[in-house]
């Protein structure tokens, strides 16, 4: 069954238009949810009641700079966020083109390969690396990139890590190594940047969580910290920071009644927090950590990426109250 389980969700999250499907009929399956064992179900209730519109097309996509372009800059748009949140795709445009950076989304690019690489799928995950290499070495060939910008720490921590993935490729090693140099998560973008000054006035206090696969995929824990701060945050730190969500790529998935435990030890720790400060938003760098959190609290989950956009001219985030 677990065989059976993992070559199910291998065939459905990595592609976006299965995945939008998969949601879909999981919303209608929910109400006999209990008949079907507890993995399936708790897969199945995982499913948000509605998905937000889609505002990016798909395909090769350049979106110009606010004024003279200072860098070019290849964004991964992913695969499960472009579905479960779109908004984070549309903040990190935002940003990065009122900075001055020409944001290009290259044609033929696909899922990061993380996701099958979670589910034990190697090979599957080196078919998915090769796509995307392909993909940004003829923008590199082309016009050229001075790096590539990715908004989920899940997916930042996979594609800088192609290097090691194909380290053994002929045909692909070298453009591997390239593109992993190239790779950085949004936080280390930014922090090469000029923002615009903060235009809200009076910014709530926010607590930030760290992802593991930014935390210790990456070794990123400041940058974003220190980001929400120059914008105007407050940032409210939880005990134990360390501390993992549950969610890790698909360990929410085969593994429910753990990654429940974790979450209900995070979310504990927030509502302490909560309690005890004017904390108002909970603040991460990836979409796994933002799905599941959110699912056990009443309190707004939103990308850091997404604060700092609405903080230096974006909209506010969708999804708080104010």
């Amino acid at each position: 069954f677990d065989r059976l389980l993992r070559n199910v969700l291998a065939g459905i999250l990595p592609y976006a238009g299965r995945f939008k499907l998969a949601l879909s009929l999981a919303r209608l399956a929910k109400p006999f949810a209990s008949l079907l064992g507890s993995k399936l179900a708790g897969i199945i209730n995982m499913a948000p009641s509605s998905l937000p519109p889609a505002v990016l097309p798909e395909g090769a996509q350049v979106f110009p700079a606010a004024g003279e372009a200072k860098k070019r800059i290849a964004l991964l748009p992913g695969c499960a966020q472009k579905i479960l949140r779109p908004s984070i795709n549309e903040a990190t445009i935002r940003l990065l083109t009122r900075a001055g950076v020409e944001v290009v989304i290259a044609g033929g690019l696909g899922c990061c390969g993380a996701l099958s690489h979670h589910l034990g799928k190697d090979e599957a995950a080196r078919v998915f690396a090769k796509a995307n290499i392909d993909a940004w070495m003829q923008e590199i060939d082309n016009t050229g990139l001075d790096a590539i910008v990715i908004n989920a720490a899940g997916c930042g921590t996979e594609v800088k890590d192609y290097a090691y993935l194909l380290k053994d490729d002929l045909a692909f090693g070298e453009a591997a190594q390239k593109i992993s140099k190239l790779s950085k998560d949004i936080s280390e973008i930014i922090a090469d940047l000029e923002l615009p000054s903060s235009i809200p006035t009076d910014l709530p206090d926010v607590i930030y969580h760290d992802a593991c696969s930014l935390m210790h995929g990456q070794g990123i824990t400041e940058p974003p910290r220190q980001q929400l701060r120059k914008a105007g945050f407050n940032v409210v730190e939880i005990p134990g920071r360390h501390f993992c969500c549950g969610s890790a790529g698909s360990y929410n998935l085969l593994q429910p009644e753990m990654a429940g435990q974790l979450k209900d030890r995070r979310l504990g720790g927030i509502d302490g927090v909560l309690s005890e400060s004017s904390a108002e938003i909970i603040a991460t760098g990836n979409i796994g950590c933002l799905v599941q959190l959110a699912s056990g609290t009443s309190t707004p989950v939103v990308h850091t990426v997404e604060l700092l956009d609405w903080a230096t001219g974006g909209p506010c985030p969708e999804n708080l109250p104010h």
